[in-house]
């Protein structure tokens, strides 16, 4: 799996209802682990935990569900482990369903924030899918989330305009991508001060006619400031 896959599958995790008995199997497999490789640590063969409940894949992370506040203790548990050197885990992460915590023990990394917000810090576990976290990746990761936000906009404009993605019109869709991404970029960074851009989309449009709305948001843009109406 490639970090747009993995952000798009935790994100997915996030939003379900918490499962204490499921989740760190599919917070393992959100990050590309087989069925066999899961079903081997469900059965406890290959499960090194010496927690009760606690999940450990050698070489990898120690995960544990807690009772509800219980995490920040149950990191100490999963930190002091024993079992956690001697399978030689990278990180170790416990939570509630409310509160996740998590810690990669080598670069004492910490992640403490509301469950639902975790897939914001995807980033920081892209090496229990086989990624070398540097820097530069773990920095970029809001960039990874926007691109496969970016991605599934695109499939589903061309699900719902089967013309759109043709070879004849592959460089107006290439062009319109293009202006959004601007668009986007320009309100994080302050430069559509006064135009809000995705904020008039939202609450001037319908499916009946955000097309409308969009063209004309792009004739504005297009229009300089002297030459508009008042």
């Amino acid at each position: 799996m490639n970090p747009v896959e993995i952000e798009e599958a935790i994100s997915v995790l996030a939003a379900q209802p918490f499962d204490r008995e499921t989740f760190p199997y599919a917070f393992l497999e959100a990050f590309g682990n087989k069925p066999t490789t899961i079903k081997r640590l469900r059965s406890g063969v290959s499960n090194k935990s010496d927690l009760p409940g606690g999940v450990l894949q050698a070489n990898n992370i120690h995960i544990k569900v807690c009772p509800p506040g219980q995490a920040t203790a149950t990191m100490v548990a999963l930190r002091d482990s024993p079992a956690t050197k001697r399978a030689k885990a990278k990180f170790i992460l416990a939570t509630d369903g409310k509160e996740f915590q998590a810690e990669d023990l080598a670069s004492a990394t910490v992640v403490v924030c509301d469950y639902p917000d975790f897939p914001n810090w995807f980033g920081v576990f892209l090496p229990l899918a086989g990624i070398a976290t540097v820097r530069q990746i773990s920095e970029s990761a809001f960039d990874i989330k926007a691109t496969g936000r970016l991605n599934r906009l695109y499939m589903e404009l061309c699900k719902t305009n089967p013309t759109w993605d043709t070879p004849e019109r592959r460089h107006d869709m290439n062009r319109f991508m293009a202006r959004l991404i601007f668009c986007f970029f320009a309100e994080d960074t302050g430069i559509l001060m006064n135009a809000a851009f995705t904020p008039t989309i939202a609450q001037m449009s319908d499916r009946s006619n955000t097309e409308a709305v969009i063209s004309e948001l792009f004739r504005a843009m297009n229009t300089r400031e002297q030459d508009r109406d008042e």
